[in-house]
């Protein structure tokens, strides 16, 4: 089978091509960043990597013709951009994701959207569930705009499956691991990552109550890969994530303790002195995967230690360390 990967060169998309290529796949990855993360699968049989966005019409649609199953994983991400540049949020996770649908649905091709835990906002409704209420702050608030632009790119979704397109939409609870995006921005892991390997504190914002469900990559792409494949996952959202739940105090603490010897410690920070008032914190975000474990058969694996363990080792690597 032939796979197009958008965003195929970032974090998820190169390993989720690793494991279409491992399966026996061609891909091809489509995406405006350098090849860095991919550059171990250049030259292979099966691989091709093309430097363009979601917004090069003709080259996307070249590349959706020619495939089997796409996967929509281009996207901006990262709570710099929600609260400094919202438009090209919305902008490439709205427009850029119709792109994507109106060629799928036009060659009648398979489409996985990647979408987000921040999609059930403020919901106390926990562990969340797919068919679950979402909650959202006031649109003055700029961080809700990543959560609405992927909420926005469902609701194509489902429009477009009325349509006649197979598509299928998965939720992913805070994946981590090797090849992660660069340090001390964007998510919690990374931010700690920078303070961690420069033998900092590890600032946590607020009292560090805060919880969330960190999901290693090699079990996030297990799932990925078994919902592009299976027939029975058409037309349905799935949790992607570990249901356990976990505070940022405690992955604070278990980075140093799966780091020893860097004398990093605890310290708590007020969030207005991160972000301001442009951004509003989530007290418990965490999923129920009964969908994963039932439909797609997939068993988060990797334990929240031993997945940090390996994510240190590979940002310890000298090139990596900035």
């Amino acid at each position: 089978m032939k796979v197009l990967i958008t965003g195929g060169g970032g974090f998820l998309g190169s390993h989720l091509g690793d494991g279409l290529l491992a399966a026996g796949h061609e891909v091809m990855a489509l995406d405006i960043a350098p090849d860095l993360k991919v550059r171990h699968n250049l030259g292979k049989a099966g691989f091709r990597y093309l430097k363009g966005s979601v917004f090069d019409t003709d080259l996307l649609e070249s590349l959706v013709a020619k495939a089997d199953l796409v996967y929509h994983l281009a996207a901006v991400v990262g709570v710099e951009h929600y609260v400094e540049d919202p438009f090209h949020v919305l902008n490439v996770n709205v427009n850029g994701t119709q792109n994507v649908l109106k060629f799928a649905h036009r060659y009648d091709k398979r489409l996985v959207f990647a979408s987000t835990s921040e999609v059930y906002g403020k919901s106390r409704d926990t562990p969340f569930r797919e068919d679950g209420d979402r909650l959202l702050g006031s649109t003055e608030i700029d961080r809700w705009c990543y959560s609405t632009s992927k909420a926005v790119g469902e609701h194509f979704c489902f429009a477009y499956g009325k349509l006649g397109l197979p598509v299928v939409i998965v939720r992913f609870f805070n994946a981590y691991g090797p090849r992660l995006d660069r340090i001390d921005v964007g998510r919690v892991i990374t931010i700690f990552m920078g303070q961690l390997l420069r033998g900092e504190d590890l600032t946590v914002i607020g009292d560090g109550k805060q919880t969330r469900a960190f999901t290693y990559v090699d079990d996030a792409v297990q799932a990925l890969v078994r919902a592009g494949t299976l027939p029975e996952a058409v037309g349905r959202i799935f949790n992607i994530g570990s249901d356990r739940e976990t505070t940022i105090l405690e992955l604070a603490e278990t980075m140093i303790r799966a780091h020893p010897g860097t004398g990093s410690k605890v310290k708590l920070v007020r969030q207005e002195d991160v972000y301001g008032d442009s951004y509003e914190d989530i007290p418990r975000r965490f999923p129920d995967i009964t969908r994963m474990r039932t439909i797609l058969g997939v068993e988060p694996k990797v334990p929240l230690e031993e997945g940090l363990r390996r994510t240190i080792d590979w940002f310890k690597e000298p090139f990596f360390i900035r």
